[in-house]
């Protein structure tokens, strides 16, 4: 099936294809809302990355302390949190999870099928705003019921390209003239390396399902498609497409003939945001949205932060992958636990997108605490109200945006292409020993390698 490079308005649909995840099945009773003294539910939620800063972590309470005085029968209680496909199974299986909790658009579907995400239709129909959403971010997380278990919490993301300006200057590289192209990408990672002994010119996600992802990104941007799916959504395994070989031979390029990827070749989402904001890598890519974490996670210097679009190729398939973020509740939850989710997701994630006052209130709270107010994304409702509501928060707009306008002024006009519909984290957990095996062996046999995971690939998707 050909995959489409559709504008902004229209693509959306492939920003929120859908996947699933090897959870086990949920089958717990359900149990009555947790309530504290006074009778008020107790509402455990999501709050930030374990080792947030400071600043961060005082900007989050100063958030629960407003919802809670606009809220006196709810005590919601924080828990650190941070999704990742090798350990969500388990922990919403083990009733380990807050509340509230958010997964990726990906694996909304399984959930869903798997009974494990509560029934949440009719307190999203509550919102004053439910019919504004571009439809096909609701399918996301919409079962084949028509019913709403998953609400969208953040604006979809591409996979954007981020660089080290300091970094470019130290190589002679002018840090406002980002790379447009692999080829330099590769140039760049050089210089870069060769200026500054022992820092990665150009680094890749390779563990925790985060290789396999990043692999498809560059897959995606060279016009390949690790999974094709027909119009009866009979879904084919091609992990041995010409993009993904070609990215291989990329990173085999840089690593073993430039020596530019430095030494460390077992990084995730976490770990190489901490090795970017050291210092030690150059350009890597990930979601255009990590601005805000690098902040409250890694305390990076914002004067060496660049962000410019993922490079594509010439090809007429090349696209931008892009994901999201929805918030869900676990499936034993009871209506009182449901109904305070819900207000917790209205006031947290999103009035302040279509509520000036609530956007004013959320940007001057976080720009008070030196929190990121402004970080690009793509916008969940409309790009015009995606621009009211830049112009509502202006003022507070923290982020150096004029370091970030490679990305933002081609944002809107990328051509996107959603990640794979079927057994996403599973064919991403396949790619992960791939990518590794290519940055640790220079003999690595990319044909075979790429073979194997595709034949256990496609034994996967015949599971349905």
């Amino acid at each position: 099936m050909k995959s489409s490079r559709r504008k902004i308005a229209l693509v959306l649909a492939g920003a929120t294809a859908l996947g699933t995840v090897a959870a086990c099945s949920g089958g717990e009773e359900p149990e009555d809302a947790a309530t504290s003294a006074g009778g008020k539910v107790t509402l455990s939620v999501v709050s930030l990355l374990p080792g947030s800063t400071e600043e961060a972590i005082k900007a989050f309470e100063d958030q629960v302390a407003e919802f809670e005085a606009a809220n006196p029968d709810i005590d919601v209680e924080p828990e650190e949190y941070e999704w990742k496909a090798t350990t969500f199974a388990a922990q919403l299986a083990g009733g380990t999870l807050p509340d509230v909790f958010e997964i990726p658009f990906t694996d909304a579907q399984g959930l869903v099928e798997n009974g494990q995400l509560a029934d949440m239709d009719a307190q999203f129909r509550s919102l004053a705003y439910a019919d504004k959403f571009n439809p096909t971010i609701l399918e996301a997380g919409t079962g084949e019921d028509g019913h709403v278990y998953a609400i969208p919490a953040k604006n979809a993301y591409p996979v954007a390209l981020h660089y080290n300006r300091q970094l470019f200057e130290s190589a002679g590289l002018d840090p406002d003239q980002p790379p447009t192209t692999w080829d330099e990408v590769r140039e760049y990672a050089k210089q870069i390396a060769d200026a500054n002994p022992g820092v990665a010119g150009y680094a890749t996600m390779t563990q925790n399902n985060t290789g396999g992802w990043q692999l498809t990104a560059q897959t995606a941007s060279r016009g390949g498609r690790t999974v094709e799916v027909d119009a009866e959504q009979k879904a084919t395994a091609t992990l041995d497409n010409a993009g993904t070989k070609e990215t291989l031979e990329f990173l085999r390029s840089l690593r073993w003939d430039d020596n530019s990827m430095g030494g460390n070749f077992l990084l995730d989402w976490g770990t190489i945001n901490q090795e970017f904001a050291a210092g030690q890598v150059g350009m890597f890519t990930s979601g255009s949205d990590i601005y805000t974490s690098l902040v409250q996670t890694n305390a990076v210097d914002p004067k060496m932060y660049g962000l410019a679009p993922i490079p594509l190729d010439d090809s007429p398939e090349a696209a931008t992958l892009a994901g999201g973020t929805l918030a869900g509740v676990p499936a034993n939850a009871d209506d009182a636990v449901k109904d305070a989710a819900v207000q917790w997701i209205d006031f947290f994630y999103l009035s302040k997108l279509v509520d000036e006052d609530r956007a004013v209130a959320d940007a001057k709270t976080l720009a008070a605490n030196e929190q990121p107010v402004g970080t690009p994304v793509l916008p969940m409702f409309s790009e015009e109200q995606y621009q009211e509501n830049q112009e509502w928060i202006a003022e507070y707009i923290n982020v150096p945006m004029d370091q970030m306008t490679a990305f933002t002024d081609a944002m809107f006009e990328l051509p996107l292409v959603g990640e794979p519909s079927q057994k996403t984290q599973e064919v991403y957990a396949l790619l992960d020993p791939v990518v590794q095996a290519v940055l640790t062996d220079e003999n690595a046999d990319i044909d075979a390698l790429l073979s194997d995971a595709n034949s256990q690939a496609q034994a996967l998707l015949d599971q349905g």
